[in-house]
């Protein structure tokens, strides 16, 4: 019976164009008669075996045909060539003979399975194998980069605006943002321009992909964005589109893997063929999210290119993490980071670490009439608490918190919900639910205390409370959060201890405007509340956070930050180590001070912050260079690690060397008082300013800062 059915379906096989519908049913009927268990089965599977044969053979004869074929004289010349400079080209042509209909791209490139398409793709498209003598090297294109453009101020979003796009909550959400702050970007570009007094700027061709907004990351955003969901990010990114478009660059955005695909110029199928044009990008913005599409999507294309990529990474990636190696065989290997990025391409919300650039975010400014009428309409009993979320009021010890303040202040809170009112929330705080922004502003300009309870971590509503002359409570943590003790952090490629809910407001604002004390101490936070309810504060916006500061930060990082130019060995190849100026050191003591500044002839070494910034000192043991150059007022800067990455660093801070050696080490350049040796960085990648060991005084860049700019030294402009 089996054998009669074959020959029934080898005759529907013959059916040009399925017009049969007779024997169509003829067959389904013979079918349904006869059905012994497993039967249709095992018909099922003799088909699928068959069809794949049938694949099979069709290569086996393409290839066939294909290596006894004559053409263009290339006869006998497909034989894989021995060539020491490519190492990996017999292997690569098995990888190919074995997957080649693994993914449509190869077809793309016209691998059709012989070994001279093989070799030609290797060649040409890739580059595992030598160029082939017989090609016509003609044929393959060069490419001439357009020519510099002058980028010129932009006061008008209209066309940001079209290019954000539509369909999710979340770019609305962004492009409302565009439009209300607006005029604060003209006037803030306006200002910038004369400070830079009309100095040339070359227009850069820019992709934005925010990545975690893409359907296939799951976008878990827009869905909240009305709820009460976290709106840090889509702040953030909102700013960044707004500043890359003012400043005057050639934008394009992405939110979706097939404008992803349009933009770069991606080849059909499965993402295992690059690109072959030149990447029509000089800086690509994404997150970690795009990142991962792109390395799926872009081959080995990404490897060629990533020097172009700027990651914004809210909590910020250490080096220790980022290198895959190192990170693979130190315990440093988490979900994120392992990219082998220069640190500086990770862009941050907050200048958590001076390892990663600061890209931050802006809060809205206010004129003199909005800052006077804030002044007179403060209610000193009024208190807003920070949290949007129902499950953000279940931190531990908030309730007793809450009590103590119902005491003295009556307190408000902008807790979403829909039809009940949050249990979560204490009957005796009058929640307005979600608030649009304008009038969140309005409640914060009366109200005389913001507070937090310890969640959510380094948001910009502080910044925004704070900038509309509310005084922000926090927590104090002891011991601090991190990977090693709380759950949010675990996963996270950063060992950065937090001291607080919000550490930048802690740090480099401080009091009277941040407040930070142990909740768990109740006297404290009495006290604490006393003295803000009798203080009078004005309003306050780091220049960092506004609109020209963040203009001015981006602008000074697209202008200098080059991760693509192979950077000169230092010292130089060859030297005699005679520095420049005939002095036996680089470095030299600066009057009356510890510090070490360098004297050699500073513009003679190409730098971005330039050497003329660096000052060299050395941390305690157990002490991070970050720790060690803010105790001296100064910011660390890795991107001048390489110049103090020499023995004569150790010699001018007078460490006896026992020994010098270089190895792979976050902690390097280090010397250890146990074993009196000195340690030199063998990868520049594991340059670390975050890093910290009781084993080790390290050696620490560090620089001077603008005021109110800290991601950049006072000549970085």
């Amino acid at each position: 019976m089996l054998e009669v059915i074959m020959k029934r379906m080898d005759a529907l096989s013959k059916l040009g164009n399925a017009t049969d519908t007779h024997r169509l049913e003829e067959l389904s009927s013979a079918l349904d008669r006869i059905q012994p268990i497993g039967l249709v089965e095992r018909i099922q599977a003799i088909a699928q075996n068959m069809s794949d044969m049938a694949v099979r053979v069709e290569q086996i004869l393409q290839r066939s045909i294909a290596n006894h074929r004559v053409r263009d004289g290339t006869f006998g010349q497909c034989e894989i060539p021995k060539d020491l400079r490519y190492p990996d080209c017999s292997s690569k042509m098995d990888w190919m003979r074995a997957r080649w209909t693994s993914d449509p791209c190869y077809a793309f490139y016209g691998v059709d399975g012989s070994d001279c398409s093989f070799l030609i793709y290797l060649s040409e498209v890739e580059w595992f194998c030598p160029p082939l003598a017989w090609r016509n090297q003609t044929a393959t294109p060069t490419f001439k980069p357009p020519p510099k453009r002058w980028a010129v101020f932009q006061s008008d979003v209209g066309t940001l605006l079209e290019k954000v796009g539509t369909g999710k909550e979340s770019l609305s959400f962004m492009k409302r943002r565009m439009r209300r702050l607006a005029a604060q970007w003209a006037s803030a570009a306006r200002r910038l321009d004369d400070k830079l007094r009309n100095h040339w700027r070359e227009q850069k061709r820019i992709l934005v992909h925010v990545g975690f907004l893409t359907e296939e990351s799951g976008d878990v955003f827009s869905p909240k964005v009305l709820k009460g969901g976290p709106l840090g990010e889509m702040v953030q990114w909102a700013d960044i589109l707004t500043s890359l478009h003012v400043l005057g660059h050639n934008l394009k955005v992405s939110v979706s893997l097939k404008e992803l695909h349009g933009f770069l110029g991606v080849p059909p199928g499965r993402g295992s063929c690059p690109l072959t044009g030149p990447l029509p990008f000089d800086l690509i913005y994404t997150d970690y999210h795009g990142l991962q599409q792109m390395k799926q999507h872009m081959g080995l294309s990404l490897k060629k290119h990533k020097c172009h990529i700027r990651v914004i990474d809210t909590f910020g990636t250490e080096p220790a993490y980022n290198h895959e190696e190192y990170a693979t065989l130190h315990g440093y290997r988490t979900n994120w980071g392992y990219w082998n990025l220069h640190s500086k391409q990770y862009m941050t919300m907050f200048p958590h670490t001076p390892d990663n650039s600061f890209m931050g975010f802006v809060a809205e400014e206010l004129n003199e009439t909005e800052r006077l009428n804030i002044q007179r309409n403060k209610v000193n009993n009024m208190a807003v608490v920070y949290g949007k979320e129902a499950s953000m009021w279940k931190v531990s010890g908030k309730e007793k918190s809450l009590a103590i303040l119902h005491r003295y202040m009556e307190i408000h809170g902008t807790v979403y919900y829909e039809a009940q009112r949050p249990p979560e929330v204490p009957a005796f705080v009058k929640n307005h639910g979600l608030l649009p922004q304008q009038e969140l502003q309005q409640l914060l300009r009366k109200a005389k205390l913001f507070i937090g309870f310890g969640f959510p971590y380094e948001g910009p509503a502080p910044l925004e409370a704070i900038a509309n002359g509310c005084i922000f409570l926090q927590p104090k943590f002891n011991p601090p959060h991190s990977s090693l003790n709380h759950e949010f952090f675990r996963g996270k490629p950063t060992s950065r201890k937090v001291s607080s809910q919000h550490p930048y407001a802690e740090q480099y604002i401080g009091r009277p405007h941040v407040i930070t004390v142990d909740f768990n101490n109740s006297k404290e936070f009495v006290a604490a509340i006393r003295d803000i309810m009798t203080t009078n504060v004005e309003p306050f916006l780091p220049y960092e956070y506004t609109c020209e500061g963040m203009l001015e930060r981006l602008h000074a990082y697209i202008q200098n930050q080059d991760f693509c130019s192979p950077e000169a060995p230092f010292p130089p190849l060859n030297s005699s180590r005679t520095w420049v100026g005939s002095t036996p050191s680089p470095f030299s003591l600066l009057p009356n001070s510890s510090i070490l500044a360098w004297t050699s002839n500073s513009s003679f070494y190409a730098s971005w912050p330039p050497l003329s910034a660096l000052r060299l000192l050395t941390s305690l043991e157990g002490q991070s260079c970050v720790e060690a150059c803010q105790s001296a007022g100064l910011i660390c800067e890795p991107a001048l690690y390489r110049f103090i990455n020499v023995k004569e660093a150790f010699s001018a801070l007078h460490f006896q060397c026992e020994g010098m050696e270089s190895e792979m080490n976050h902690l390097f350049p280090a010397f250890s008082a146990e074993h009196g040796e000195c340690s030199l960085q063998q990868d520049p990648l594991l340059f670390s300013c975050a890093s910290s060991s009781a084993k080790y005084q390290r050696l620490c860049p560090c620089r001077d800062y603008r005021t109110g700019q800290v991601a950049l030294c006072r000549d970085c402009l």
